[in-house]
């Protein structure tokens, strides 16, 4: 099966380049499967039902997320009645909410896992241990990771640790798309980060001249998203169905 996976989709410039471009891509990939980093899909930061559901009906099938997921109250009951819109798995339970989510492709199942490193971002649960309980839960479907860490080594090691028990493990967060794509020895695809959808001149989807006015002054100040032109990245996972693990991991990137 193929399984497209999107990177950060950034505000209204992002959700709508997703939408413009992601019918053709599902087609001339021959996708079975399409998974969205949703996070900052909001103006303004974080992710509400209105982001969450145009992604969605552009032609996502599951959104993950990551460290912003919270910051708009409004997401917090449309978490716990939309299964397939995740929160990373690595939260407290009691948050709204899960982390996985288990598709049901007739063929074969699909279990989407959103999880959070811990370096250099909250002090959330072990993401390595929290793997470990997610996979005693979900038997023989295949797994597909969506690791939103600052630390390419955590990121790395992840991928390592989970070598031949997932399907693949790809990064979000950083917005930058890497250029690592790979099969590691025992057959799990990785991809540090598989970047971000939004403004191509940007500083993350920030209005440049406001973070470089943050650098300069370290001062506050209020992030805008950049106009102009936008981009979309991502990866394509071609997954045996028989072994759940990849045959290929190619990149996608559309300006």
């Amino acid at each position: 099966m193929n399984i497209l996976a999107i990177g950060d989709v950034v505000g209204t410039p992002g959700c709508d380049f997703l939408r413009k471009h992601l019918p053709r891509l599902k087609k001339q990939y021959d996708i079975d499967l399409c998974i969205v980093n949703g996070e900052n899909s909001a103006d303004g930061n974080g992710i509400t039902p209105g982001s969450a559901t145009h992604i969605l009906t552009s032609g996502a099938d599951v959104i993950t997320t990551g460290n912003h997921v919270f910051r708009r109250r409004e997401i917090y009951d449309y978490l716990d009645e939309t299964p397939h819109v995740l929160r990373p798995a690595n939260y407290p339970d009691g948050a709204p909410g899960s982390g996985y989510y288990i598709v049901d492709t007739g063929r074969v199942q699909v279990c989407v896992v959103s999880i959070m490193g811990t370096v250099y971002l909250d002090a959330l649960a072990n993401p390595f241990m929290v793997m470990d309980e997610i996979l005693g839960k979900v038997g023989n479907a295949i797994v597909v990771v969506d690791f939103h860490a600052e630390a390419t080594s955590e990121k790395k090691a992840l991928g390592f640790y989970l070598d031949g028990r997932v399907a693949a493990v790809y990064g979000t967060h950083t917005h930058v798309q890497t250029a690592d794509e790979q099969i590691l020895p025992r057959g799990t695809g990785y991809m540090t980060d598989i970047g971000m959808t939004g403004p191509a001149l940007s500083v993350l989807g920030v209005d440049p001249q406001l973070a470089v006015k943050r650098f300069v002054t370290k001062m506050p100040v209020k992030f805008l998203n950049a106009t102009g032109p936008s981009a979309l990245n991502g990866v394509v996972l071609c997954i045996d169905d028989k072994t759940k693990l990849v045959n290929s991991i190619n990149k996608v990137k559309v300006e």
